[in-house]
């Protein structure tokens, strides 16, 4: 039997381990498809479609907007970074824009041939 003081705790079993790693995990999931989104975004302007990758982007901001609107605080994760209303009002607004500039710039060096 152990003294009791700081090492009295019993050990986590494996199980209680791996639940908590699944609640972790659980928790991000939210921000991770928007980061996987954004992800995507980032390599197609890296290919040269940047139209397209900045419209995927705006599309990741809107669903960021949606999720945060849809989830609670705790089950938002890491989107919940201000208060409900101006976290959604800002994902989607910033996502309209980005998208509205994606698809009305014509000409320039930019401009697909």
């Amino acid at each position: 039997m152990l003294p009791a003081g700081r090492h009295a705790r019993a050990p986590r079993t494996r199980e209680k381990r791996r639940a908590e790693w699944r609640r972790r995990i659980r928790a991000h999931l939210p921000f991770l498809a928007v980061l996987l989104i954004a992800a995507i975004a980032f390599g197609r302007i890296g290919l040269q479609h940047w139209r397209e990758g900045t419209t995927e982007l705006g599309l990741a901001l809107l669903l960021a907007g949606a999720l945060r609107a849809s989830l609670t605080r705790t089950a938002a994760g890491l989107l919940a970074v201000r208060s409900r209303r101006v976290d959604i009002v800002t994902y989607v607004l910033f996502g309209l824009v980005v998208i509205a500039v994606a698809l009305t710039i014509t000409g320039g060096p930019l401009a697909t041939r």
